[in-house]
């Protein structure tokens, strides 16, 4: 049962960690990423939709995103969805895809994008944690909840046990993040 409790705390650190080197993967560096372009919502039939799944993205450049919608009714769409997002990109098409210049960043662009990915990393951090407290709350309750059974009951020293793998999984997992956060910084300061 605690081993459960760990498997699944495990799972769900793993979860924020890939949450936040997505939202990491949409946040420019001065260089083209399909990436940058996956959080953006299209409207399409009513519905918003992601554009990876209207379009395919390819860099073909170090500087330049080609975006080929599977229908070129939708690129008008397209253009005030990436105009509306936060990237600070200008599109331009030529009636069959639209080009997605990327700019050189400035220096304090750069600090600005530094910033916001040490809130991200904190936030991964916190998520991280929040999961290892409830793990340590649901340990606890194994060894003290006077509701479950005797069976599944677990002893003082089996609830240290698990508590202690317990800290040194949500150790690993704090390094990574930072570690993920260390890689995106390293990547936006690269001149």
């Amino acid at each position: 049962m605690a081993a459960d409790i760990l498997s699944e705390a495990e799972g769900k650190m793993q979860r924020a960690i890939e949450n936040l080197r997505r939202e990491l993967a949409g946040i420019r560096t001065g260089r083209a990423s399909p990436g940058l372009v996956d959080r953006i919502q299209v409207e399409y039939f009513g519905t918003p939709t992601a554009l990876n799944q209207i379009a395919n993205v390819s860099t073909p450049e170090p500087r330049l995103l080609v975006i080929q919608p599977f229908e070129r009714n939708i690129i008008p769409t397209i253009e005030k969805a990436i105009l509306k997002s936060d990237l600070g990109l200008n599109p331009s098409n030529d009636g069959r895809v639209i080009r997605l210049q990327i700019p050189q960043l400035t220096a304090e662009r750069r600090k600005d994008l530094v910033k916001m990915v040490k809130k991200r990393v904190e936030e991964g951090k916190v998520a991280v944690r929040n999961v290892r407290r409830d793990a340590h709350d649901h340990i606890r309750a194994l060894e003290h909840d006077k509701k479950i059974p005797d069976d599944m009951r677990i002893s003082e020293e089996d609830s240290k046990r698990y508590q202690e793998r317990l800290q040194k999984l949500t150790d690993r997992m704090i390094v990574e993040v930072e570690q993920t956060g260390q890689r995106k910084e390293e990547e936006i300061l690269e001149v």
